[in-house]
């Protein structure tokens, strides 16, 4: 797997996993026809991102995948993936509204993109990784993230349209303790 592709081409290593870290805003840019390549303006995610993927699979004696085997500390990570995540869809719902006014399917895919891009072009990331395996196609089997994701999406849009009564940072905290409770009980 990705052990073997880090030895083999740290290169095609590194490219994939800056993909599926930001995946979501290169997906979203060519849905809203931006520069796929802006997030690469945002040079400390960049650097924060590369640091982690050198440490996880550089680290001598995998010390840091042991440091995040501990429950509390692995819980954490998830807490904050999570609130990332919908911090994502708002951001994509919010910036498909500021290109699209009231064009709903266009904020929820947006929203949906944004948030859950890394699965949404796990088919391309497979292409660089060099294994790819047309029957993981996320649209056709959706894993539980792209899922929650879309139903988020769904929701955000209602929020932004102001169809679903409730106020934003509300809704973002009930998602978010959904989305990190479903993932502890997991």
């Amino acid at each position: 797997g990705a052990v073997e592709v880090s030895v083999r081409s740290p290169v095609a290593c590194w490219f994939s996993a800056m993909l599926y870290c930001f995946g979501g805003s290169v997906l979203s840019s060519l849905m809203l026809a931006e520069p796929p390549v802006a997030f690469l303006a945002k040079g400390t995610n960049i650097l924060l991102a590369s640091s982690v993927w050198y440490l996880v699979f550089y680290c001598p004696q995998d010390i840091f995948c042991r440091c995040f085997a501990f429950l509390p500390l692995r819980l954490l990570v998830a807490g904050m993936k999570e609130v990332t995540r919908t911090w994502k869809i708002t951001a994509g719902v919010a910036h498909a509204d500021s290109h699209f006014k009231d064009a709903w399917l266009v904020m929820v895919a947006v929203g949906w993109a944004r948030g859950a891009g890394g699965g949404l072009i796990s088919n391309f990331e497979q292409l660089v990784r060099g294994v790819w395996k047309p029957e993981t196609n996320e649209l056709l089997k959706m894993s539980y993230p792209v899922k929650v994701t879309l139903i988020g999406a769904v929701l955000f849009t209602l929020q932004h349209s102001q169809y679903l009564p409730i106020a934003r940072h509300n809704l973002m905290f009930l998602y978010t303790v959904f989305l990190v409770v479903s993932k502890v009980r997991m």
